[in-house]
């Protein structure tokens, strides 16, 4: 067993943790990734810091919670000099790749990565900056109910396009690695945007599952009785304009399963890419997801909301040789993921402290206390809002809204708002207390208006004359594919087949 192991993350966009049988549910179908957490370790508690998709990646790149890099909402640029993991395991010696969806804004498009296997599947500019200075005008770019309303089945869609790149070129990586001649260890990310809606997935994964197989939402609340966050959600998603009914509800819940099952066949797409290669003995495999998707529970959609359908993730990490299976139950998030890479690969400075932790203790079969620190900035808020989940409790806070207050052991539907509770006045002051020391929620405020400024006014002037894109474009020459008159052909041949002959 190599002392450095390979590592290959294969992250899902938008899967929580309560539609995948490892985490209790009944009704997915998804083989490989069930048997990655029958051999594996898995993460109970595990969570996003900031239930979006850009502000999510980019804590689980860097180990910094979204405040300390800028990291606001889906347009924010990540500073070039932030260091993620891939900056610290290559300086340490391991071969970076990312293949698929990362959501990076701004002309850094790597970002410690020494190669990127595909474009993203969004844009890279900064026109997708919330402004909450106009909260009450529906941003135009941004999800509508169209995904819920016209859920069902389809021959393709930009996802599938999209996520069947992500994989070809990905598992083509693995066996070029094979075949070359650097020894270094890799870590590649392989990054899917299914299941994230739109709720549409082609027939044969529709076929997989029957109307009345699907769950349904198990909390059902009238809008009076939304908290004012939830309520603001249903505006920017315009579900007080077009609301869903109970058979849409059904259908996009199905459609959300069978891209559940597609995200599981390239799981095991790729775990066959990697045993062929000859490489899965000495790669440690994890899977994880940049946020949920409340899947209409609460009546809600998509995330953007500490509800744990939104905010709680699968996370699996798969070392048979290396670490026992078993479950974790303290709480982690996706700001462990960088300090815990960089243990296991040796790359022990930072330049800057994480805001995690290393969980190589806990995959080694240790108890741990554990905790998860999150902070929401994006659309659907209008002031900062923050997440403390310790031991048995989370605690939500805004400045502008009533504190919410759940203990998920007695409650894990977080039916209960415990923070009006007179039993629980002490929770709330402790809790209160340590928002204050943790953050300065005026000056986060100021700092996310200003940058909101900032990015519509580059974002108005970059449009006007010849515009130039930061969208990733994947070098790709194809006069070195294949066979080429400038290489002797016997040699090629046998360089490119796998294994080589008499090996």
């Amino acid at each position: 067993m190599a002392e450095r192991p390979n590592v290959l993350i294969l992250m899902a966009d938008q899967l929580t943790a309560g539609a995948l049988p490892a985490y209790g549910n009944r009704v997915a179908k998804t083989p490989h990734i069930d048997g990655l957490a029958a051999g594996g370790v898995v993460f109970d508690s595990f969570y996003c810091n900031s239930p979006l998709c850009a502000p999510s990646r980019y804590s689980f790149l860097a180990g910094r919670l979204p405040a300390a890099i800028g990291a606001y909402d889906n347009a924010a640029e990540m500073r070039a000099d932030i260091p993620t993991f891939a900056h610290y395991l290559r300086g340490a010696g391991y071969r970076t790749v990312l293949s698929g969806k990362m959501h990076f804004c701004g002309p850094d498009q790597l970002h410690g990565f020494e190669e990127r296997l595909t474009t993203d599947i969004y844009p890279a500019d900064f026109g997708w900056t919330p402004d909450w200075s106009r909260f009450a005008q529906r941003p135009s770019w941004y999800h509508s109910m169209d995904s819920v309303t016209q859920a069902g089945p389809c021959e393709r869609t930009n996802q599938i396009d999209f996520d069947d790149e992500v994989v070809f070129f990905a598992r083509q990586k693995l066996f070029d690695i094979a075949r070359g001649r650097d020894r270094r260890p890799f870590c590649m990310v392989v990054s899917m945007t299914h299941p994230h809606d739109p709720y549409s997935i082609p027939q044969p994964y529709w076929d997989r599952y029957h109307d009345a197989d699907i769950d349904m939402p198990r909390v059902r609340l009238g809008v009076e009785e939304l908290d004012p966050h939830s309520r603001r959600l249903r505006h920017v998603c315009g579900l007080d304009q077009q609301p869903v009914t109970e058979a849409q509800t059904r259908a996009a819940r199905h459609a959300y399963y069978g891209a559940t099952s597609y995200v599981d066949d390239q799981v095991g797409s790729m775990l066959g890419a990697l045993k062929g290669a000859g490489l899965g003995d000495d790669t440690v495999v994890i899977v994880l997801a940049d946020h949920g998707d409340m899947l209409g529970e609460r009546g809600l959609w998509y995330k953007m909301s500490y509800f744990e359908p939104a905010c709680r993730i699968p996370f699996i990490v798969h070392a048979p040789g290396r670490y026992r299976p078993g479950r974790a139950a303290a709480p982690a998030s996706l700001l462990d993921v960088l300090p815990t890479l960089c243990e296991l690969g040796g790359a022990t400075t930072f330049a800057d402290p994480p805001d995690g932790r290393s969980l190589l203790a806990e995959l080694g079969g240790a108890a741990a206390a554990g905790e998860v620190i999150g902070e929401y900035l994006a659309e659907g808020a209008i002031a900062p809002v923050v997440m403390i989940r310790r031991g048995r409790h989370k605690f939500i806070h805004s400045p502008v809204d009533p504190d919410q207050l759940y203990d998920l052991g007695a409650d894990p539907d977080e039916r209960v708002n415990l923070a009006a509770s007179p039993a629980h006045a002490a929770d709330v002051r402790t809790f209160r207390a340590e928002v204050e020391r943790r953050w300065d929620l005026k000056a986060v405020h100021a700092a996310v208006l200003a940058s909101q400024r900032r990015r519509h006014l580059v974002y108005a002037a970059l449009r006007q004359g010849l515009y130039t894109p930061w969208d990733h474009q994947p070098r790709r020459d194809a006069s070195r594919l294949y066979i080429r008159n400038d290489q002797d052909l016997g040699d090629l041949e046998a360089m490119a087949r796998f294994p080589r002959p008499g090996a």
